[in-house]
């Protein structure tokens, strides 16, 4: 074989690598559907993103894309089918970022879903600390990041302290709003207050560009405004009644002009009083106050 042919077959072969590393990537999306339909155990499959890195040949961020988008695919198809495991969100988000640091969007977004409790998430706070710590040591002066993480801390963790520590050195980065510094300083005074919560919530809301993130943000702020309401309406019924025992509903409150009008939940429905004198939500209400419960935070105001 002469040089020249030697010198064609090396360009040939190694302009077929690409090509042939593309053909696999629909080859692996299509094992990957026939996979639940298989008995292997997890331990077979390939879950370590460092050797995927390394045998990626420079399509570490195509193959980062397909390992976030398995993640969401993974996500949808267990919360469908009323499978609250999730056991296998966290490994494919790890890898994901460990091809692709730059994907910001795995820790920011796939934190919410780790944390959240049963059965919307994965009720794993742990693994989303984990997640962006492993962001932030590759891209440490993301303020985002450390928003997130004080975040995660904060309300599914309950650990003020972290949270304040968090939220006051994500602060000092370039581009990093004020709130951040004066969300580390109210956490630090007020711990677990509703006020401070909401304050936290609507910061996800108004910044997040995740649509599933501003949803879950927008119901636990809803769920929030209505439990202030419910007692409040139920110190005021609790004062009513301790004067005048005859009380049958919130409108008997607007008659006798202690109210202006019964008052409405976020979703436009208004409160309700059962038989025993307790404050609620209207049935058909769409406001889920079951989100607040799983963290049993003392929202006391201090």
């Amino acid at each position: 074989m002469s040089s020249a042919e030697r010198t064609r077959l090396t360009w040939g072969a190694s302009a077929a690598i690409p090509l042939l590393f593309l053909a696999i990537v629909p080859l692996q999306i299509g094992i990957d559907g026939y996979r639940s339909q298989m008995s292997a155990p997890e331990e077979l499959w390939l879950r370590s993103g460092k050797l995927l890195k390394t045998i990626s040949m420079g399509y570490d961020s195509l193959l980062a894309d397909i390992y976030w988008t398995r993640a969401v695919q993974y996500y949808g198809s267990q919360f469908e089918a009323g499978n609250s495991k999730f056991t296998e969100l966290y490994p494919l988000m790890s890898i994901a970022l460990t091809l692709d640091p730059r994907l910001t969007v795995v820790p920011r977004g796939g934190s919410i879903l780790l944390s959240e409790p049963n059965p919307v998430g994965a009720g794993r706070p742990d693994q989303a600390v984990e997640l962006l710590q492993q962001a932030i040591a590759a891209k440490h002066d993301d303020w985002q990041l450390y928003a997130s993480l004080g975040f995660v801390y904060y309300w599914y963790m309950k650990d003020y302290g972290h949270a304040s520590q968090v939220y006051l050195e994500g602060g000092q980065y370039s581009g990093a709003p004020i709130w951040m510094k004066g969300m580390a300083a109210r956490i630090a005074e007020l711990g677990g207050s509703r006020e401070t919560s909401v304050m936290v919530w609507s910061e996800i809301y108004q910044t997040s560009s995740e649509p599933r993130a501003r949803e879950n943000a927008r119901q636990h702020l809803a769920a929030l405004h209505a439990q202030a309401d419910i007692e409040e309406l139920q110190k005021i019924v609790d004062n009513y009644r301790g004067h005048i025992p005859r009380l049958t509903s919130l409108r008997d409150l607007v008659e006798d002009r202690v109210l202006p009008d019964v008052p409405v939940d976020p979703a436009g429905f208004a409160y309700v009083l059962d038989s025993s004198g307790v404050v609620g939500l209207n049935p058909s209400s769409t406001v889920r106050m079951d989100i607040l419960e799983p963290t049993k935070r003392d929202h006391a105001e201090k």
